[in-house]
């Protein structure tokens, strides 16, 4: 085939000459009659196979193309274009007309007509017009095909020799005598369609059946019209070669097709594979980001919550819930988070090596989002857990107060139990002088006894304001026993003044007073006061936190024992007043002289409270020595705490600071460095023991009471702390590492390139942040071989890839931006224009694609996906359920909800 000045002139495959070589034909005697017979059938059969498309058809083919209309309806049919508009007159010159602008298009393409005339098509001359027809067929259904830069009936003839190649019986090397067994038909159709036709069960022997077979599979299944006639085509000695190329070339647009269609449909399938996995995870992600977000706003009130029942057993309880809580309730919450965190850097990933947008989670849901709920969530656990250790402090005081106040208002009521009927009392009205005078001295002692317990009085009343400052739980039963005693000591006070008076009435009658019983009862009182002080403060109760504070005690009590040689020399001495007055009277056989006037302490009583004190002091020393040994345990505890922890704190420093530097690329490969990261992960879990042991010895510390370590500096809570970020940096890191992975072998960027990119980054990341400012990304990419001027247009350069790598303009860039700009400049993906090319192939050219297009040539689940989310098509002359895939292919690559 050759081309003069871009037409097409080979005599035998176009129609230049094509009239010359019909003659040639017919003076050689090779010009077989049947010939002309055969092309009618054939062409008319192909000309109909076209017409149907616009609902009409011809029935003679010499007849039907006369007037020029169905001639000029063919070619905009097989063309695609609008031809000019046809005169709809009937007179012969409108013929001419109309046929005259139907061979003005064909030569419009190129083709040069010689020897065919718009009259012979009007006057019905089938030579002239199977010619035109020939034509035509050549232009619109041959000449296209092309394999290996042949010639269209060339590239043809090697499609079907290569297609029928594995077939026994069949051997292409014609278009007449190759098909007239029909075999080779059978054979095109079987290596595209082998569930059509049992080859095996054909013979050349049955050249008729073979040829029918074939012909009505095709017209049945593979829209072939018949076009050829399996009688003609046995009966001619060589079948015509035009009628069998022109059915030939059918099954080749048939079939080159159906290979497009599969191409097309494999690029759809792998394409809305991708969307389906990434549409999975995003659920998922979203599920487990709502299951995390409820259970921190389920957690908050409780944490929040500030109400006790005002006793150390309910906060103690409160405690043991918070404990269970940290150990059964949050560490499973701690992998959700980091697993939460590990799917949206993956997904991420996914999107940006398959060209789709980044994923933005549903709003209150995004990745800061839970970061700052888990954070609000550490800060309220960490107000949670100071409060609770401050209300038990201060619950334990209460119930400390509450104890002494009972304690001393149990002595105080005592003591004043019978004082008002006493100071109420007429018996100095009938006792002599002596008595009366006792009476008096009696009362002065009382005077200075009720003196000495107004300091208790205002200890109660201090210790009972202090209950309601704090709050004390029984508040009311404390304020009416203090009310109780402040009235009664306020009606004591005042009936001492009344019976004063009448005393000093009394007094001016009576003169004899017993030196010896007022002597006695003047010591006796504030001894015993010093009794009554002494076994309160032997058997008041204390709270110490530290070995120094309960010395301190020890060596008060130490100095209160060095006392009681003197205190017992006070006590011989009273008691010596008591034998002196007993001595006298035993004498004087004195009545009702043993009865001393002035006090109602007996050497008895005081005998007794000596005994109480002399044995309360070595109960003392026990209690204290109890206390010491307690104490002394705690700072054990303290100690082995601050062992621990001064081992494991700075274990986990370095552990970060080794995973740091992991995710820095600065040791070996990818490869390498995951499997390090793996390490320290096996590792890190292994040294999970020495955590639990470490939470042991904290859980021995707080139910020792004990608050503060100044042997270490780490607490429990920033251990915790420092572990949980450890575990979370591990796995944020191995996550990078694997999505670096992801990208160098999804992209096909080699492990050399890869290096390059980090030791760049790396170099200009002078303060290891892991992220470069503008001008140091600027002289990372002119290192890499980029070239950015210095000019004006190099800044807007440089601004457009700064658009690119930091689209929110946070100022700079991470490797991960870093990386995906770099492997998109050294890769390519697929883009929405291919994806709408895909689908244009499977709509036959079509703007739009029906459903079951979509069935018939995709798989059963992503046909049904595209279905379910391809909008209506809202094209002119669209039929009923016609879908857009236009905009479904654009919606994949952009802004969607999908």
């Amino acid at each position: 085939m050759m081309m003069d000045n871009g037409v097409l002139t080979n005599n035998y495959e176009y129609p230049d000459g094509y009239m010359e070589q019909e003659e040639e034909w017919e003076r050689e005697g090779l010009l077989d009659p049947a010939w002309e017979k055969q092309q009618k059938k054939t062409f008319t059969a192909w000309c109909n196979s076209h017409l149907r498309k616009a609902g009409t058809g011809i029935e003679n083919i010499e007849e039907d193309f006369r007037n020029g209309l169905k001639l000029m309806l063919l070619l905009e049919v097989i063309s695609g274009e609008t031809l000019p508009k046809p005169d709809r007159g009937k007179m012969r010159f409108h013929k001419i007309a109309n046929v005259n602008k139907a061979l003005d298009f064909i030569a419009s393409k190129g083709v040069k007509l010689v020897s065919i005339g718009a009259e012979e098509i009007v006057d019905g001359n089938l030579k002239m017009t199977l010619g035109m027809i020939w034509t035509i067929i050549l232009r619109f259904a041959i000449q296209d095909i092309s394999v290996e830069e042949m010639t269209a009936k060339e590239g043809l003839l090697l499609w079907c020799q290569r297609k029928t190649a594995p077939y026994k019986n069949v051997n292409v090397q014609n278009f007449h005598l190759s098909f007239k067994d029909g075999l080779a038909f059978c054979a095109l159709i079987h290596r595209h369609r082998p569930d059509l036709i049992d080859y095996s069960k054909l013979s050349k022997d049955n050249p008729l059946e073979n040829l029918n077979t074939a012909f009505d599979v095709a017209e049945k299944y593979l829209d072939i019209p018949r076009m050829l006639d399996p009688d003609d085509l046995q009966n001619t000695a060589m079948p015509d070669e035009r009628a069998v190329m022109t059915y030939v070339s059918s099954y080749y647009h048939c079939f080159s097709g159906a290979q497009k269609a599969e191409t097309a449909a494999n690029r759809i399938c792998k394409v809305l594979k991708v969307n389906q996995e990434n549409e999975r995870l995003m659920e998922e992600y979203e599920r487990l980001a709502s299951d995390l977000l409820d259970w921190i706003r389920r957690t908050m009130p409780w944490l929040n919550s500030r109400q006790t029942d005002n006793s150390l057993a309910g906060c103690q309880k409160k405690l043991e819930d918070y404990r269970t809580y940290r150990r059964k309730h949050k560490p499973p919450r701690v992998e959700q988070k980091a697993k939460l965190e590990t799917n949206f850097n993956t997904l991420q990933t996914k999107l940006r090596l398959s060209n789709r947008p980044a994923y933005m989670p549903t709003e209150g849901k995004m990745v800061s989002d839970i970061a700052q709920a888990w954070k609000g969530l550490e800060i309220a656990e960490k107000a949670f857990e100071e409060w609770l250790l401050s209300e038990m402090m201060r619950l334990e005081r209460l119930e400390y107060l509450a104890q002494k106040f009972k304690h001393k208002a149990d002595i105080h009521e005592d003591w004043t139990r019978g004082k008002e009927e006493m100071l109420q009392s007429q018996d100095f009205r009938q006792c002599k002088l002596y008595d009366i005078k006792a009476l008096k001295k009696k009362h002065e002692a009382f005077e200075s006894d009720l003196a000495a317990h107004q300091d208790r009085v205002e200890q109660i009343a201090a210790i009972a304001q202090e209950l309601n400052t704090l709050e004390y739980h029984e508040v009311g039963a404390v304020n009416a026993r203090c009310q109780r005693i402040c009235s009664q000591w306020d009606r004591l006070g005042a009936l001492t003044q009344r019976r004063r008076a009448a005393l000093d009435d009394a007094e001016r009658l009576l003169e004899q007073i017993d030196l010896l019983h007022l002597e006695f009862a003047k010591r006796a009182a504030p001894f015993n006061n010093w009794l009554d002080g002494t076994r309160e403060d032997l058997v008041d109760m204390f709270i110490v936190h530290t070995i120094e504070e309960i010395s301190g005690l020890m060596d008060a009590h130490a100095r209160f024992k060095a006392t009681l040689g003197e205190a017992d020399k006070e006590y011989q001495a009273i008691v010596n007043l008591v034998h002196q007055v007993e001595a006298i009277v035993k004498q004087h056989q004195i009545p009702g002289g043993l009865e001393n006037p002035y006090t109602t302490l007996t050497a008895h009583e005081l005998n007794r409270k000596w005994s109480d004190v002399r044995q309360l002091v070595p109960q003392r020393d026990s209690t204290l020595a109890a206390e010491l040994r307690k104490q002394q345990n705690n700072e054990t505890l303290r100690r082995q705490f601050a062992e621990k922890a001064n081992a494991v704190g700075p274990w986990i420093e370095r552990q970060m600071d080794a995973v740091t530097a992991i995710g820095m690329g600065l040791q070996g490969s990818l490869e390498d460095q995951l499997h390090r990261l793996k390490e320290y992960e096996a590792g890190v879990y292994a040294y999970k023991p020495h955590i639990e042991e470490l939470e042991r010895i904290h859980q021995a510390v707080q139910e020792g009471m004990i608050f503060e370590n100044r042997y270490s500096q780490y607490t429990m809570e920033t251990l915790r702390v420092g572990w949980e970020q450890l575990l979370t940096s591990i796995n944020r890191t191995i996550n990078e590492v694997e999505n670096q992975i992801l990208t160098r072998d999804s992209k096909g960027i080699t492990q050399e390139q890869l290096t390059e990119f980090r030791a760049s980054f790396n170099h200009f990341d002078k303060n290891r942040t892991g992220r470069l400012a503008p001008e140091e990304l600027k002289s990372c990419l002119v290192s890499l071989g980029y070239s950015i001027g210095k000019d004006r247009q190099g800044e807007l350069d440089f601004q457009r890839i700064l658009a690119v790598v930091d689209p929110n303009n946070t100022g700079y860039v991470s490797f991960d931006a870093f990386l995906d700009f770099m492997t998109r400049e050294s890769t390519d993906t697929d883009t929405a224009e291919q994806v709408i090319d895909s689908f244009r192939i499977l709509a036959g050219d079509k703007p739009y694609i029906t459903a079951e297009e979509l069935r018939r040539e995709l798989p059963p689940d992503q046909a049904e996906y595209c279905v379910a989310r391809m909008p209506p098509y809202r094209g002119p002359n669209a039929p009923p359920h016609a879908l857009d895939y236009m905009a479904f292919s654009t919606a994949l690559y952009g802004e969607t909800d999908l």
